[in-house]
């Protein structure tokens, strides 16, 4: 019993915690929000600048204007498309049909811009990628090797040889491969892909340079003038310090250096995804301007990512990964020790979970919802993950109610099965047996990358409670006392 009674004190703190943070979730979305709106008002102040200078973005943005016009003048289905968007301006279908359609024609200017602004994103995942790659957290130990995978960036090179013999970025991270089908761009698009191609080999040289230890230039060259500065007056009681416990210390220093410059790179890198999407957006607008209604900008932004980031979400989930390492380390750790745990050891109430196993047949409790979070990790683009979340909280709510049903032998209540409080150890539950660490990193991505307007409705509630179910799941391992009945592995 005082057992019982720390646990549920425990879950009550943590609902507490959990209406903190969720306030402190609501107040940045709506700084996001309001970032947002300034960014677009700023971009649309710059565009329809009335003074005589622009800028080499306002000049490249009317470059790409003009080629819109010249090409609609040597195609016919943009004509066709408006012509029918005029009859039907709320038809969701065909906003959406427009927009997959215009992203699947290589020779539009949106699609040449939306392929330089993927590989502006990658060049800068690429080099630190490829060199900062950490070992990823998995049950079958923490020193897995990193198998190298053809990258974009090597496919794109190895047509002329330049980097074909090099390892290609190390995936195995994000449990994905890259695969970045963008051949038909340097074929129609040959002075863009000739820049692109020379940007990517300069980047391979250097890559190259950087790729093993210079024994000439090295830092031991640097001890036999050691001796030869003047340190000063040294008597011979000063205590000689341990070299370990110094290179322990510089070691430690130096990780803390890496850890904050690899969080700025991600700032950067997140604010021009978010800028690529909002400038592929406005011209977008610029070429059909029937689009330009709230309903069909968010078909449009569904549509655009649908495109964006596929090819670049493994490179970026591995940065992810790479910044909440610690975190999915403390999931992982979680996992081995509970990872027999049942629903009732997690806190999930004893009428929301069969008490003879075996009417489940061979199966356990929610295994529907860990099934279809495990998907997760198979979809490329923020809003599909999103769904996937959504789909596991709703199957979640299925099982409960199937499972109160055995408890009871009348007709199922026209309440809900389960509340706030309930949900909590449930989806612990659930994301505790998927023995997936990397979905801690996947839902910071989804925080950063979800349109905001998802983040407000069932979406938004849905990624907050699993962000807190992953959380409690991370510091299952701190308990002061273990789980009851739990036989630790």
């Amino acid at each position: 019993m005082p057992f019982l009674t720390d646990q549920t004190l425990s879950l009550q703190r943590q609902m507490m915690e959990n209406l903190i943070i969720a306030k402190a979730r609501q107040d940045a979305l709506q700084r996001k929000m309001e970032e947002r709106r300034l960014r677009l008002q700023e971009e649309a102040n710059r565009r329809f600048a009335s003074s005589g200078t622009m800028s080499a973005e306002d000049q490249e943005q009317r470059l790409l204007y003009t080629n819109i016009l010249e090409y609609e003048q040597d195609h016919d289905w943009p004509k066709v498309w408006k012509a029918n968007l005029k009859k039907n301006p709320e038809d969701p279908a065909l906003v959406s049909g427009l927009v997959n359609y215009m992203l699947g024609c290589p020779d539009h200017p949106v699609v040449q811009l939306l392929h330089r602004l993927q590989y502006r994103v990658y060049n800068r995942l690429y080099p630190i990628i490829s060199k900062c790659a950490p070992p990823s957290p998995s049950m079958g130990g923490y020193g897995t090797s990193i198998k190298p995978s053809r990258s974009a960036h090597t496919l794109l090179l190895h047509q002329d040889g330049s980097l074909g013999s090099k390892p290609a970025v190390a995936h195995s991270l994000s449990d994905m491969s890259l695969s970045l089908s963008m051949s038909h761009d340097h074929s129609t698009h040959d002075h863009s892909s000739h820049d692109h191609s020379t940007h990517y080999e300069t980047d391979g040289e250097e890559l190259q340079c950087h790729a093993g230890p210079d024994r000439d230039n090295s830092f031991e060259d640097l001890e036999q003038f050691l001796p030869q500065l003047d340190w000063g007056q040294r008597s011979d009681l000063d205590l000689t310090p341990d070299p370990l416990h110094v290179q322990v210390e510089v070691d430690t220093h130096i990780q803390e250096q890496e850890g904050r410059a690899i969080k700025e790179h991600l700032k950067i890198i997140v604010k021009d995804i978010h800028n690529a999407i909002d400038r592929l957006l406005s011209l977008c607008l610029l070429s059909f301007e029937c689009l330009n209604t709230a309903s069909a900008k968010d078909l449009c932004v569904a549509s655009i990512e649908e495109a964006f980031f596929p090819p670049l979400w493994a490179p970026l989930l591995a940065l992810f990964r790479k910044v909440f390492h610690d975190r999915e380390l403390a999931f992982e750790i979680s996992v081995r020790l509970y990872r027999e745990a049942s629903p009732g050891d997690i806190g999930v109430p004893p009428k929301l979970y069969p008490s003879d196993p075996s009417v489940l047949n061979g199966s356990y409790a929610y295994e529907l919802a860990v099934q279809e979070l495990k998907m997760l990790s198979r979809d490329c683009c923020p809003q599909r993950k999103l769904e996937c979340i959504v789909r596991t909280l709703r199957l979640i709510c299925a099982c409960a109610e199937e499972y109160r049903c055995l408890h009871e032998d009348s007709p199922p209540p026209k309440t809900a099965a389960i509340g706030a409080d309930d949900l909590l150890p449930i989806l612990s539950f659930v994301a505790l047996r998927t023995d997936l660490p990397q979905l801690v990193s996947e839902c910071a991505a989804l925080e950063e990358f979800i349109h905001e307007g998802y983040l407000i409705g069932e979406e938004g509630y849905c990624l907050t409670s699993m962000q807190s179910a992953l959380t409690y799941v991370e510091s299952l391992h701190t308990l002061t006392t273990p789980l009851a009945n739990i036989k630790l592995t």
